[in-house]
């Protein structure tokens, strides 16, 4: 079975509270793989692709730093699986040239990928049983070839932070940090980033 190499899309919030849709894209093609995770793990994934550094370290920085004492690569996520609506996926690791495989759960294995800058994989059966096709409103479009146009933190739900000066917005973002509430401190930061450009 032939694999297809996976890239981060997208990331917005769920239909039910608290949970959100993590959008990946086939690399070489236009279908869309749409995994439920929940906030803590968006929130894991969106501060490492938007270089939020926390206060102190989350789970899955201390697991980095926890493999590259003990030199350990995770080279690799692979989602194998899909039963009864949840995927499965495992981590690929290379210790001192022995390869390991560990199960894990998809959006722990996300986190960690982005985090190692390793690649992501399916299998064209899960792609072909599941993978859509969106269009420009996320809305799917069986049998279109429209590419989806989301980017992270698009379709997130908040406050308007456009009423507020540099100043204050800087304020906030310290707040949040602080708090921990990495979705809210994204926002403000992509708020700021809008008017220095």
């Amino acid at each position: 079975m032939s694999r297809i190499k996976l890239n981060i899309v997208g990331l917005s919030s769920g239909q039910s509270n608290g949970s959100y849709t993590l959008i990946l894209g086939e690399a070489n093609g236009k279908r869309k793989l749409p995994i439920v995770i929940g906030s803590f793990e968006a929130q894991a994934i969106a501060i490492e692709i938007e270089k939020i550094v926390p206060f102190r370290p989350m789970t899955h920085d201390l697991f980095v730093t926890f493999c590259q004492t003990f030199n350990i690569q995770v080279q690799e996520v692979e989602i194998y699986n899909l039963i009864d609506g949840v995927f499965h996926a495992k981590l690929i690791c290379e210790m001192d040239g022995e390869i390991r495989e560990i199960d894990a759960r998809t959006s722990d294995s996300i986190a960690l990928a982005v985090r190692f800058k390793c690649p992501i994989y399916t299998y064209e059966d899960i792609m072909t049983e599941v993978g859509v096709i969106f269009n420009d409103d996320g809305e799917e479009i069986p049998g279109e070839d429209i590419p989806v146009q989301a980017e992270p933190h698009q379709k997130r739900a908040g406050a308007d932070f456009s009423k507020f000066t540099i100043e204050e917005l800087e304020a906030k973002l310290t707040e949040a940090l602080s708090v921990e509430d990495y979705d809210k401190a994204a926002r403000i930061r992509d708020e700021i980033t809008k008017r220095k450009k």
